[in-house]
């Protein structure tokens, strides 16, 4: 005699994976890298004007008019004009603004008010890839920004140095890296207005510590020992040497600092952006 098998229960459904997981990456990230260049073609000239406005007026003011009261800065014991002093360094800020106002405002625009991600994802495009064309696409925008302010200094004769060809890629990895940071504020985002507080409780704090205005000998011990860590720090003292027509003289550590803080931004930005969507 038989007896009835109970009914097996059903299987449980899998667990979704971690959102921390290692990125799961792909080379479909360029058709949405192209996407978001086919649509900023359209407004291309107003967006480089925005871009190269205003650090060309902090050149232009204090560069030639403040740089006329100061005259010359001592870098590493070797006096060096204040304009070129200034140069060098907002360049390095231009490449961080540019690359974080594209990261968050444009971005955050794509991803939560036109729902442009969504449409996106409904293609064979996984969200790694989005995030990871954004990632570039707002590096792209610093570097095409810096390349015009570059050669607006070139024109003005602020520096010649053939070494700026080197100082181009560096630019490049600092627009990477600033992005991948503005990225992790705007998976945490719920509207524009707070990205208020990254541009004025983190930005603007390390533009002022990380040496762009004044030689960071004049900050405190503690303060420098903190401003030597700084993404920006690292990304002017790659670049101003190079304006200089000289080598950093720690190149090595600067690289690092720059490549460990755009891997650790991005892959946390990558984690929060994917909790972001699973709510």
């Amino acid at each position: 005699m038989h007896t009835a098998q109970p009914p097996h229960a059903p299987a449980a459904a899998p667990r979704p994976p971690s959102a921390w997981h290692p990125p799961q990456l792909s080379t479909r990230w360029w058709p949405v890298f192209l996407r978001n260049l086919l649509v900023w073609r359209k407004l291309a000239v107003p967006s480089l004007i925005g871009n190269i406005a205003e650090p060309l007026m902090w050149l232009l003011a204090f560069g030639y008019g403040l740089g006329a009261l100061v005259g010359q800065v001592q870098v590493d014991g070797q006096a060096v004009p204040y304009i070129l002093f200034l140069a060098s360094g907002s360049i390095c800020m231009s490449a961080m603004n540019a690359a974080s106002f594209e990261a968050l405002y444009s971005a955050f625009s794509r991803m939560h008010v036109q729902k442009t991600w969504d449409g996106i994802m409904n293609a064979p495009i996984s969200l790694d890839d989005v995030v990871l064309a954004e990632m570039l696409w707002a590096a792209f925008k610093a570097l095409f920004a810096v390349t015009a302010i570059m050669g607006v200094m070139l024109a003005l004769g602020i520096s010649h140095s053939p070494k700026l060809l080197v100082a181009w890629p560096v630019l490049l990895c600092v627009g990477i890296m600033f992005s991948s940071i503005a990225l992790i504020f705007n998976a945490l985002a719920r509207g524009y207005d707070f990205f208020t507080y990254y541009f004025t409780l983190v930005l603007t704090p390390m533009m002022f510590l990380s040496g762009v205005f004044f030689p960071r000998d004049q900050l405190p011990p503690v303060v420098h020992a903190v401003s030597d860590w700084l993404p920006l720090t690292n990304a002017v003292e790659l670049v101003r040497p190079l304006f200089m027509n000289q080598w950093p003289a720690h190149p090595l550590r600067h690289a690092l600092v720059i490549a460990v803080t755009t891997v650790a931004a991005y892959w946390v930005a990558l984690a929060l952006t994917r909790r972001r969507f699973r709510a």
